[in-house]
């Protein structure tokens, strides 16, 4: 009876937390994302920036705030990944904008023990190009690792060829499956109907299809 008082008890006050935070004023959340921010490390005029871009443009300060909050939690993520690493904090805002874009702490953590120190900031922002073009964040990264074999150029150019290449596949697809008024018949190696299966083949002979050849003769 008594555990069962006490569960009530924390489900009411967690219940109660959890209602305080949804009607916390903006103001009120952008200071507890500052002091949180403070508390882990984070260099606040990281966020303060953030604050700064939302008041120019008009934002309100609801959005500023959930923006705010949003940008703490990819910070602190992105501190975890990349904890250990030589000069880290220079990577915490690139780190943080991959986290945004969906790149799991693995995979960031993974390119900044890979990458060379003056390539781990361009190395995390073509991982999140592509995440963003739409490849999966464990394919992107095996894109990126094999791209970091290959040198700076590879690197850079990683996402464009990538785009290419998706762009390039949608085309074929749409190709394949959309062609209008011209027939579609078997590849070249295979015979066509009417033909002798050694029609075409050195010594075979001539490749008939039955069909009329004088134009209009249908």
């Amino acid at each position: 009876m008594k555990l069962r008082i006490g569960l009530g008890v924390m489900i009411l006050t967690l219940g109660l937390d959890l209602a305080n935070a949804q009607v916390q004023p903006p103001q009120d959340r952008i200071n507890t994302a500052l002091a949180r921010a403070r508390q882990v490390g984070i260099p606040v005029s990281l966020l303060e920036s953030k604050i700064a871009e939302g008041k120019a443009k008009g934002v309100s300060l609801e959005r500023i705030a959930d923006a705010v909050a949003r940008r703490e939690a990819a910070l602190e993520k992105a501190s975890e990944a990349l904890r250990g690493q030589p000069e880290a904090a220079s990577s915490l805002s690139v780190g943080a904008d991959a986290v945004e874009a969906g790149v799991s702490e693995a995979a960031l953590k993974a390119i900044a023990d890979n990458a060379p120190r003056d390539r781990r900031n361009v190395a995390i922002a073509v991982l999140t190009e592509l995440v963003e073009q739409g490849h999966t964040p464990a394919a992107a990264l095996e894109r990126v690792t094999e791209a970091l074999k290959r040198g700076p150029d590879a690197l850079a150019n990683l996402p464009a060829q990538a785009a290419a290449a998706r762009a390039g596949g949608a085309g074929a697809a749409s190709g394949r499956g959309g062609r209008s008024g011209a027939e579609s018949g078997p590849p070249a190696s295979v015979p066509a109907p009417g033909s002798s299966p050694q029609a075409g083949r050195p010594g075979g002979p001539p490749t008939t299809t039955g069909r009329p050849t004088t134009p209009g003769g249908r």
